[in-house]
């Protein structure tokens, strides 16, 4: 799950997904666990573009905050 920018560029793309995309993060995070059976990051990074029309920037945010939670669940 690497980012090809800097945090600070991830950081403002996640805060423009509500009004880039018309949806909360979080329901983005429930697209991704009712879409495919993707396990790769890209292959989830390029559903996402192709289905919904965002940048690869959006869907490489998207799906990277949507790693770090599902990490977190794991650790409690």
């Amino acid at each position: 799950m690497t980012l090809h920018h800097s945090e600070e560029t991830h950081r403002q793309l996640v805060e423009r997904i509500p009004s880039a995309t018309g949806k909360e993060l979080t329901e983005w995070y429930v697209i991704l666990e009712n879409g495919p059976a993707l396990s790769r990051f890209d292959e989830r990074v390029n559903w996402l573009r192709s289905e919904y029309d965002l940048s690869h920037g959006q869907a490489t945010a998207i799906v990277h905050e949507y790693d770090k939670v599902r990490a977190a669940r794991k650790l409690t």
